[in-house]
């Protein structure tokens, strides 16, 4: 009984380290995390965060960021999540909706940066409600004042 005894013990040992590790957020393999928090420049530009956006599977909104950024517009977007509903109000005001596509906004409402003056594109909104969901997963846990680094394929060159 002894054995069976020690064996059932290490077994519940582990059953309460793998419990422990989900419920803190441990993982063996934090090189496949994504976003990637950092304190770096980018060119002149500081940021926490940098995140690869999927220009594959939200084309029209990757596009969308680049012509925005090669205008002046910054590929930085500092999150503010209770500014994001004003910010859309002052973006949109005065762009007309048009059957069948979104407005794009860049920078994004959610973005201190964004609002009055922003950058309007519209696009499908099967890519634009994609992204956005997209970009809102990946930056849940992330506090309001992150400042984070959207990179596009291509977008070394636009910086330049």
């Amino acid at each position: 009984m002894g054995g069976e005894f020690v064996l059932q013990f290490k077994k519940l040992i582990w059953v309460i380290l793998a419990a422990a590790s989900v419920y803190l957020g441990v993982t063996v393999f934090p090189e496949l995390e994504d976003p990637v928090s950092v304190h770096r420049p980018a060119g002149n530009l500081e940021y926490d965060v940098w995140i690869d956006f999927p220009s594959d599977k939200y084309p029209e909104t990757a596009a969308h960021i680049q012509s925005a950024v090669s205008k002046g517009f910054s590929p930085i977007c500092t999150i503010d999540r209770e500014g994001a509903e004003e910010n859309r109000r002052k973006s949109l005001q005065g762009v007309p909706t048009k059957k069948g596509h979104d407005r794009d906004e860049w920078p994004m409402a959610m973005c201190t940066e964004g609002g009055e003056g922003a950058d309007i594109e519209y696009i499908s909104p099967a890519d634009n409600r994609g992204a956005g969901s997209w970009v809102g997963n990946k930056l849940e846990n992330y506090a309001d004042g992150t400042r984070v680094f959207f990179q596009i394929e291509g977008m070394d060159e636009v910086l330049k």
